[in-house]
Protein backbone atom coordinates (compact mmCIF):
# COMPACT_ATOMS: atom_id res chain seq x y z
CA UNK A 1 0.00 0.00 0.00
CA UNK A 2 2.70 2.24 0.82
CA UNK A 3 4.28 1.56 -2.56
CA UNK A 4 1.44 2.34 -4.36
CA UNK A 5 1.16 5.72 -2.65
CA UNK A 6 5.03 6.31 -3.46
CA UNK A 7 4.14 6.24 -7.21
CA UNK A 8 1.18 8.63 -6.99
CA UNK A 9 1.85 11.13 -4.37
CA UNK A 10 5.09 11.85 -3.23
CA UNK A 11 6.38 13.42 -0.14
CA UNK A 12 9.12 15.29 -2.07
CA UNK A 13 8.13 18.43 -1.24
CA UNK A 14 10.66 21.24 -3.08
CA UNK A 15 10.54 25.04 -2.53
CA UNK A 16 11.92 27.37 -5.48
CA UNK A 17 14.10 29.42 -3.52
CA UNK A 18 17.44 27.59 -3.35
CA UNK A 19 18.53 28.36 -0.30
CA UNK A 20 15.51 27.77 1.27
CA UNK A 21 14.53 23.62 2.48
CA UNK A 22 10.95 24.22 3.36
CA UNK A 23 9.63 21.60 1.80
CA UNK A 24 11.76 19.38 3.81
CA UNK A 25 11.28 21.14 7.26
CA UNK A 26 7.62 20.64 6.87
CA UNK A 27 8.41 17.04 6.28
CA UNK A 28 10.72 16.54 9.47
CA UNK A 29 7.86 18.56 11.41
CA UNK A 30 5.21 15.72 10.09
CA UNK A 31 7.50 12.85 11.15
CA UNK A 32 7.86 14.69 15.03
CA UNK A 33 4.28 15.45 14.75
CA UNK A 34 3.98 11.82 14.24
CA UNK A 35 6.40 10.66 16.70
CA UNK A 36 4.04 12.46 19.39
CA UNK A 37 1.34 10.77 18.42
CA UNK A 38 2.72 7.73 18.88
CA UNK A 39 3.34 9.03 22.44
CA UNK A 40 -0.08 10.01 23.00
CA UNK A 41 -1.21 6.76 22.06
CA UNK A 42 1.29 4.78 24.48
CA UNK A 43 0.07 7.21 27.11
CA UNK A 44 -3.85 6.25 26.43
CA UNK A 45 -2.93 2.39 26.74
CA UNK A 46 -0.60 3.63 29.88
CA UNK A 47 -2.98 4.89 31.85
CA UNK A 48 -5.86 2.45 30.69
CA UNK A 49 -3.90 -0.42 31.57
CA UNK A 50 -3.19 1.13 34.79
CA UNK A 51 -7.18 1.75 35.06
CA UNK A 52 -7.68 -2.19 34.54
CA UNK A 53 -5.30 -2.98 36.76
CA UNK A 54 -6.52 -1.38 39.70
CA UNK A 55 -10.17 -2.17 38.97
CA UNK A 56 -9.10 -5.59 38.27
CA UNK A 57 -7.37 -6.07 42.18
CA UNK A 58 -10.15 -3.63 43.89
CA UNK A 59 -12.73 -6.37 42.35
CA UNK A 60 -10.59 -8.95 43.80
CA UNK A 61 -10.76 -7.46 47.28
CA UNK A 62 -14.00 -6.46 47.08
CA UNK A 63 -14.98 -10.63 46.53
CA UNK A 64 -12.80 -11.28 49.26
CA UNK A 65 -14.53 -9.27 51.83
CA UNK A 66 -17.74 -9.11 50.75
CA UNK A 67 -18.62 -11.90 53.76
CA UNK A 68 -21.83 -13.90 53.62
CA UNK A 69 -21.11 -16.72 56.10
CA UNK A 70 -24.02 -16.25 57.77
CA UNK A 71 -26.54 -17.31 54.92
CA UNK A 72 -27.29 -21.19 53.59
CA UNK A 73 -28.11 -23.55 51.62
CA UNK A 74 -28.71 -22.41 47.76
CA UNK A 75 -28.48 -18.73 48.70
CA UNK A 76 -25.32 -19.03 50.07
CA UNK A 77 -24.12 -20.96 47.27
CA UNK A 78 -25.65 -18.54 44.75
CA UNK A 79 -23.71 -15.91 46.53
CA UNK A 80 -20.35 -17.64 47.17
CA UNK A 81 -20.78 -18.55 42.93
CA UNK A 82 -20.81 -14.68 42.65
CA UNK A 83 -17.78 -13.83 44.74
CA UNK A 84 -16.11 -16.68 42.71
CA UNK A 85 -16.97 -14.67 39.49
CA UNK A 86 -16.04 -11.42 40.87
CA UNK A 87 -12.84 -12.11 41.66
CA UNK A 88 -12.11 -14.47 37.98
CA UNK A 89 -13.46 -10.84 36.63
CA UNK A 90 -11.00 -9.37 38.39
CA UNK A 91 -8.03 -11.81 37.14
CA UNK A 92 -9.20 -11.20 33.81
CA UNK A 93 -9.15 -7.09 33.72
CA UNK A 94 -5.78 -7.39 35.22
CA UNK A 95 -5.00 -9.65 32.56
CA UNK A 96 -6.07 -7.74 29.90
CA UNK A 97 -3.63 -4.88 31.64
CA UNK A 98 -1.05 -7.37 30.80
CA UNK A 99 -2.18 -7.35 27.43
CA UNK A 100 -2.46 -3.18 26.68
CA UNK A 101 0.95 -3.51 28.39
CA UNK A 102 2.46 -5.51 26.01
CA UNK A 103 1.03 -3.67 23.14
CA UNK A 104 2.64 -0.35 24.48
CA UNK A 105 5.48 -1.83 24.64
CA UNK A 106 5.30 -2.60 20.83
CA UNK A 107 4.57 0.63 20.16
CA UNK A 108 7.66 1.97 21.90
CA UNK A 109 10.18 -0.25 20.12
CA UNK A 110 8.63 0.95 17.03
CA UNK A 111 8.90 4.84 18.00
CA UNK A 112 12.63 4.21 19.03
CA UNK A 113 13.54 2.35 15.81
CA UNK A 114 12.07 5.21 13.51
CA UNK A 115 13.78 7.34 15.37
CA UNK A 116 17.25 6.21 14.63
CA UNK A 117 16.37 5.73 11.26
CA UNK A 118 15.19 9.27 10.71
CA UNK A 119 18.49 10.71 12.78
CA UNK A 120 20.52 9.01 10.21
CA UNK A 121 19.08 10.55 7.03
CA UNK A 122 18.57 13.64 8.79
CA UNK A 123 22.06 13.79 9.63
CA UNK A 124 22.88 13.23 5.97
CA UNK A 125 20.56 16.06 4.57
CA UNK A 126 22.12 18.81 7.39
CA UNK A 127 25.54 17.52 5.93
CA UNK A 128 24.82 18.07 2.33
CA UNK A 129 22.19 20.80 2.63
CA UNK A 130 25.60 22.76 4.43
CA UNK A 131 27.78 21.42 1.36
CA UNK A 132 25.01 23.40 -1.02
CA UNK A 133 24.55 26.51 0.89
CA UNK A 134 28.54 26.78 1.52
CA UNK A 135 28.77 26.76 -2.12
CA UNK A 136 26.34 28.74 -3.06
CA UNK A 137 27.65 32.02 -0.96
CA UNK A 138 31.11 30.78 -2.31
CA UNK A 139 29.44 31.15 -6.03
CA UNK A 140 27.78 33.81 -5.00
CA UNK A 141 30.77 35.89 -3.80
CA UNK A 142 32.72 34.40 -7.03
CA UNK A 143 30.06 36.33 -9.11
CA UNK A 144 30.26 39.44 -7.38
CA UNK A 145 34.06 39.43 -7.81
CA UNK A 146 33.63 38.77 -11.63
CA UNK A 147 31.35 41.45 -12.15
CA UNK A 148 33.71 43.76 -10.47
CA UNK A 149 36.81 42.51 -12.33
CA UNK A 150 34.70 43.08 -15.36
CA UNK A 151 33.46 46.72 -14.86
CA UNK A 152 37.25 47.61 -13.80
CA UNK A 153 38.29 46.00 -16.90
CA UNK A 154 35.39 48.15 -19.20
CA UNK A 155 36.99 51.75 -17.21
CA UNK A 156 40.44 50.74 -17.98
CA UNK A 157 39.89 50.04 -21.95
CA UNK A 158 37.80 53.54 -22.24
CA UNK A 159 40.88 55.39 -20.37
CA UNK A 160 43.06 53.71 -22.66
CA UNK A 161 40.85 54.98 -26.03
CA UNK A 162 41.05 58.29 -24.40
CA UNK A 163 44.88 58.74 -23.40
CA UNK A 164 45.65 57.15 -27.13
CA UNK A 165 43.28 60.30 -28.51
CA UNK A 166 45.45 62.75 -26.68
CA UNK A 167 48.37 61.49 -28.54
CA UNK A 168 50.79 61.03 -25.07
CA UNK A 169 52.91 57.91 -26.25
CA UNK A 170 53.99 57.25 -22.58
CA UNK A 171 50.66 57.76 -21.12
CA UNK A 172 49.03 55.31 -23.35
CA UNK A 173 51.32 52.71 -22.91
CA UNK A 174 51.02 52.75 -19.08
CA UNK A 175 46.86 52.84 -19.39
CA UNK A 176 47.44 50.40 -22.14
CA UNK A 177 48.88 47.69 -19.63
CA UNK A 178 46.46 48.64 -17.27
CA UNK A 179 44.01 47.63 -19.75
CA UNK A 180 45.44 44.71 -19.97
CA UNK A 181 46.09 43.56 -16.71
CA UNK A 182 41.91 44.42 -15.70
CA UNK A 183 41.15 42.06 -18.36
CA UNK A 184 43.26 39.33 -17.43
CA UNK A 185 41.71 39.81 -13.91
CA UNK A 186 38.15 39.67 -15.15
CA UNK A 187 39.47 36.61 -17.85
CA UNK A 188 40.22 34.91 -14.33
CA UNK A 189 37.57 36.06 -11.95
CA UNK A 190 35.38 34.80 -14.63
CA UNK A 191 36.92 31.24 -15.03
CA UNK A 192 36.69 30.80 -11.37
CA UNK A 193 32.78 31.72 -11.21
CA UNK A 194 32.28 29.17 -13.84
CA UNK A 195 34.15 26.70 -11.77
CA UNK A 196 31.78 27.72 -9.00
CA UNK A 197 28.60 27.19 -11.04
CA UNK A 198 29.69 23.98 -12.02
CA UNK A 199 30.71 22.73 -8.71
CA UNK A 200 27.69 24.33 -7.41
CA UNK A 201 25.54 22.81 -9.99
CA UNK A 202 26.99 19.39 -9.26
CA UNK A 203 26.19 19.25 -4.97
CA UNK A 204 22.06 20.58 -6.02
CA UNK A 205 23.08 17.24 -7.90
CA UNK A 206 23.57 15.32 -5.03
CA UNK A 207 21.05 17.25 -3.02
CA UNK A 208 18.23 16.43 -4.77
CA UNK A 209 19.26 12.93 -4.74
CA UNK A 210 19.83 12.62 -1.28
CA UNK A 211 16.31 14.40 -0.89
CA UNK A 212 14.42 12.35 -2.77
CA UNK A 213 15.97 9.44 -1.13
CA UNK A 214 15.22 10.86 2.37
CA UNK A 215 11.53 11.95 1.35
CA UNK A 216 10.89 8.17 0.03
CA UNK A 217 12.47 6.59 3.67
CA UNK A 218 10.15 9.35 5.51
CA UNK A 219 7.23 8.58 3.61
CA UNK A 220 7.67 4.81 3.96
CA UNK A 221 8.28 5.52 7.56
CA UNK A 222 4.90 7.59 8.03
CA UNK A 223 2.65 4.84 6.24
CA UNK A 224 4.63 2.36 8.98
CA UNK A 225 3.46 4.76 11.42
CA UNK A 226 -0.14 5.31 10.69
CA UNK A 227 -0.63 1.19 9.90
CA UNK A 228 0.78 0.50 13.49
CA UNK A 229 -0.98 2.92 15.62
CA UNK A 230 -4.39 1.85 13.52
CA UNK A 231 -3.93 -1.74 13.94
CA UNK A 232 -2.62 -1.09 17.23
CA UNK A 233 -5.90 0.81 18.09
CA UNK A 234 -7.58 -1.76 16.22
CA UNK A 235 -6.41 -4.53 18.72
CA UNK A 236 -7.34 -2.49 21.98
CA UNK A 237 -10.92 -2.54 20.87
CA UNK A 238 -10.85 -6.01 20.11
CA UNK A 239 -9.90 -6.56 23.72
CA UNK A 240 -12.20 -4.72 25.40
CA UNK A 241 -15.28 -5.86 23.34
CA UNK A 242 -13.72 -9.53 24.32
CA UNK A 243 -13.58 -8.26 27.86
CA UNK A 244 -16.87 -7.60 27.93
CA UNK A 245 -17.96 -11.13 26.62
CA UNK A 246 -15.93 -12.47 28.91
CA UNK A 247 -17.73 -10.13 31.74
CA UNK A 248 -20.93 -11.42 30.66
CA UNK A 249 -20.00 -15.42 30.32
CA UNK A 250 -18.74 -15.04 34.01
CA UNK A 251 -21.76 -12.93 35.04
CA UNK A 252 -24.27 -15.72 33.38
CA UNK A 253 -22.90 -18.57 35.80
CA UNK A 254 -24.12 -16.28 38.50
CA UNK A 255 -27.57 -16.15 37.23
CA UNK A 256 -27.89 -20.07 36.75
CA UNK A 257 -26.96 -20.03 40.11
CA UNK A 258 -29.49 -17.69 41.03
CA UNK A 259 -32.37 -19.93 39.39
CA UNK A 260 -31.37 -22.86 41.31
CA UNK A 261 -32.03 -20.48 44.87
CA UNK A 262 -35.10 -22.19 45.73
CA UNK A 263 -37.29 -20.26 48.52
CA UNK A 264 -39.05 -23.18 50.26
CA UNK A 265 -35.84 -25.10 49.99
CA UNK A 266 -33.64 -22.41 52.10
CA UNK A 267 -36.75 -22.64 54.09
CA UNK A 268 -36.86 -26.06 55.12
CA UNK A 269 -32.97 -26.49 55.25
CA UNK A 270 -32.73 -23.98 57.91
CA UNK A 271 -35.89 -25.98 59.63
CA UNK A 272 -34.21 -29.50 59.74
CA UNK A 273 -30.78 -27.86 60.83
CA UNK A 274 -32.04 -25.68 63.56
CA UNK A 275 -34.78 -27.92 65.12
CA UNK A 276 -34.65 -27.30 68.93
CA UNK A 277 -38.13 -28.87 69.01
CA UNK A 278 -41.75 -28.79 68.09
CA UNK A 279 -43.57 -28.36 71.74
CA UNK A 280 -44.28 -25.04 73.55
CA UNK A 281 -42.65 -24.97 76.92
CA UNK A 282 -45.07 -26.12 80.34
CA UNK A 283 -46.89 -23.28 81.98
CA UNK A 284 -45.61 -21.71 85.38
CA UNK A 285 -47.58 -23.35 88.66
CA UNK A 286 -47.45 -21.20 91.63
CA UNK A 287 -45.13 -22.08 94.37
CA UNK A 288 -45.70 -20.90 98.21
CA UNK A 289 -43.19 -19.12 99.54
CA UNK A 290 -43.71 -20.63 102.82
CA UNK A 291 -43.49 -24.03 101.63
CA UNK A 292 -40.17 -23.48 100.44
CA UNK A 293 -36.75 -24.28 102.12
CA UNK A 294 -35.31 -22.20 104.32
CA UNK A 295 -32.07 -20.35 102.53
CA UNK A 296 -29.37 -17.74 103.05
CA UNK A 297 -31.09 -14.80 101.02
CA UNK A 298 -30.82 -12.68 103.58
CA UNK A 299 -27.50 -12.35 103.87
CA UNK A 300 -25.16 -9.54 103.27
CA UNK A 301 -24.28 -9.62 99.33
CA UNK A 302 -20.86 -9.63 98.30
CA UNK A 303 -19.64 -7.62 95.56
CA UNK A 304 -17.05 -9.54 93.31
CA UNK A 305 -14.67 -7.88 90.58
CA UNK A 306 -11.97 -9.89 88.63
CA UNK A 307 -8.58 -10.53 89.49
CA UNK A 308 -6.06 -7.94 88.16
CA UNK A 309 -2.49 -7.89 88.31
CA UNK A 310 -0.96 -5.07 89.55
CA UNK A 311 2.75 -5.72 87.72
CA UNK A 312 1.20 -4.34 84.34
CA UNK A 313 0.17 -0.71 85.53
CA UNK A 314 2.57 1.76 85.51
CA UNK A 315 2.81 4.81 87.94
CA UNK A 316 1.20 7.86 86.75
CA UNK A 317 -0.05 11.11 87.81
CA UNK A 318 -1.74 10.97 91.60
CA UNK A 319 -4.76 12.80 93.07
CA UNK A 320 -7.02 12.35 95.95
CA UNK A 321 -10.58 10.40 95.51
CA UNK A 322 -12.91 9.56 98.16
CA UNK A 323 -15.01 6.08 98.25
CA UNK A 324 -18.94 7.27 97.62
CA UNK A 325 -21.69 5.39 99.03
CA UNK A 326 -22.48 2.20 97.58
CA UNK A 327 -26.02 -0.10 97.97
CA UNK A 328 -24.02 -2.37 99.64
CA UNK A 329 -21.64 -3.58 101.30
CA UNK A 330 -17.75 -4.01 99.08
CA UNK A 331 -15.51 -6.95 100.43
CA UNK A 332 -12.44 -7.12 98.44
CA UNK A 333 -10.98 -10.63 98.48
CA UNK A 334 -7.99 -10.53 96.42
CA UNK A 335 -4.95 -9.74 98.08
CA UNK A 336 -3.99 -6.65 95.35
CA UNK A 337 -6.98 -5.15 96.03
CA UNK A 338 -6.81 -2.27 98.79
CA UNK A 339 -8.82 -2.33 101.60
CA UNK A 340 -11.33 0.63 101.47
CA UNK A 341 -14.48 1.77 103.22
CA UNK A 342 -16.89 4.66 102.62
CA UNK A 343 -15.80 8.15 103.02
CA UNK A 344 -11.99 6.66 102.63
CA UNK A 345 -9.83 9.03 101.17
CA UNK A 346 -7.29 7.24 98.82
CA UNK A 347 -4.83 9.14 95.93
CA UNK A 348 -5.20 7.35 92.46
CA UNK A 349 -2.42 6.57 91.17
CA UNK A 350 -3.06 5.45 87.52
CA UNK A 351 -6.87 5.28 86.18
CA UNK A 352 -7.05 1.89 84.26
CA UNK A 353 -9.46 1.36 80.97
CA UNK A 354 -10.81 -1.86 82.75
CA UNK A 355 -12.34 0.05 85.21
CA UNK A 356 -10.16 -0.66 88.44
CA UNK A 357 -7.90 2.06 89.02
CA UNK A 358 -4.74 1.99 91.08
CA UNK A 359 -5.06 3.90 94.14
CA UNK A 360 -3.01 4.03 97.43
CA UNK A 361 -3.73 4.69 101.21
CA UNK A 362 -1.50 5.40 104.29
CA UNK A 363 1.09 3.75 102.50
CA UNK A 364 -0.91 0.57 101.22
CA UNK A 365 -1.36 0.36 97.12
CA UNK A 366 -3.57 -1.86 95.46
CA UNK A 367 -6.82 -1.89 93.09
CA UNK A 368 -10.28 -0.50 93.61
CA UNK A 369 -13.36 -0.13 91.74
CA UNK A 370 -13.22 3.55 89.82
CA UNK A 371 -16.96 3.81 89.61
CA UNK A 372 -17.25 4.27 93.01
CA UNK A 373 -14.72 7.12 93.80
CA UNK A 374 -15.46 10.69 93.51
CA UNK A 375 -12.69 13.35 93.13
CA UNK A 376 -12.15 15.83 95.83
Amino acid sequence: MCTDQLNSLSFCLQCKEFTFHTGYEVLIQRLLDGRKMCKDVEDLLKQRAQAEERYGKELIQIARKAGGQTEINTLKSAFERLKQQIESVGNSHIQLAVMLKDELKGIEEFRERQKEQRKKYEAAMERIQKRKLSHYKKTVESKKTYEQKCKEADEAEQSFERTSASGNQKQTEKSQNKAKQCRDAANEAENVYKQNIEQLDKVRTEWEQEHIKTCEVFQLQECDRITILRNSLWVHCNQLSMQCVKDDELYEEVRVSLENCIVESDIDYFIKTKMTGTQPPDAIGYESYYTREPNRSNSIGRLQFPEQNPSKYMLGSSCAFRLTTVPFSVSFQNMDELDISEGDIVVVIEENEDGWWTAERNGQRGFVPGSYLEKL
